[in-house]
């Protein structure tokens, strides 16, 4: 079983369920995808970050990783994690949902570790109708990096993936849901 085969069942194993579900966007589903559950999993974040940093490397001139906190949080960290192995100095970042507050009350964390202008994707778990990745998107553009792509885990198949393109953003998923639907445990 390669990698990704083996990462996809234990998405299925432990992230995916079916019943009546709302999800952030509002909408409702009959199926939920915990994608935490399979990136906190060792062997599911090593998986994810051996994959999701061979998709980055993909694409030419990547600097950074970052995606938005509680979600990316292991997507980036494995990711960094997985670079370094490889000798690669590929940097994270996190994107808080809001500023804090108080302290400097920012919207990026481990910004010392980038550069205004560097070219970065977006890291994401689950993608459906794609606007909370626009708006992670946009507070990194308007924070000073080259946004060039979003790489999730899953799309879901209902819009995210051409919201995100419309926008001019690279667009790709390990999987999507008819994969998962259709693998057997």
């Amino acid at each position: 079983m390669d990698d990704r085969d083996r990462l996809l069942a234990i998405l299925k194993s432990l992230s995916y369920e079916e019943g009546e579900f709302i999800l952030k966007s509002g909408k409702k589903s009959s199926f939920y995808i915990d994608a935490r559950e399979t990136t906190l999993n060792p062997e599911g974040m090593y998986l994810t970050g051996s994959i999701m940093y061979r998709m980055v490397r993909d694409i030419p001139r990547i600097q950074a990783v970052g995606g938005v906190s509680v979600g990316a949080d292991p997507l980036v960290c494995s990711v960094v994690l997985y670079a370094h192995s490889r000798q690669d100095n590929l940097s994270g970042f996190f994107i808080r949902k809001e500023p804090k507050g108080h302290g400097k009350n920012l919207w990026i964390e481990g910004a010392k570790n980038l550069t205004t202008g560097m070219d970065v994707v977006i890291l994401e778990d689950v993608v459906t109708t794609g606007g909370s990745s626009i708006r992670a998107i946009e507070i990194a553009q308007n924070e000073g990096y080259n946004v060039r792509a979003l790489i999730a885990i899953l799309d879901r198949l209902e819009g995210g993936k051409e919201a995100i393109e419309s926008k001019g953003y690279i667009f790709k998923s390990i999987f999507n849901i008819n994969d998962l639907r259709q693998h057997k445990v």
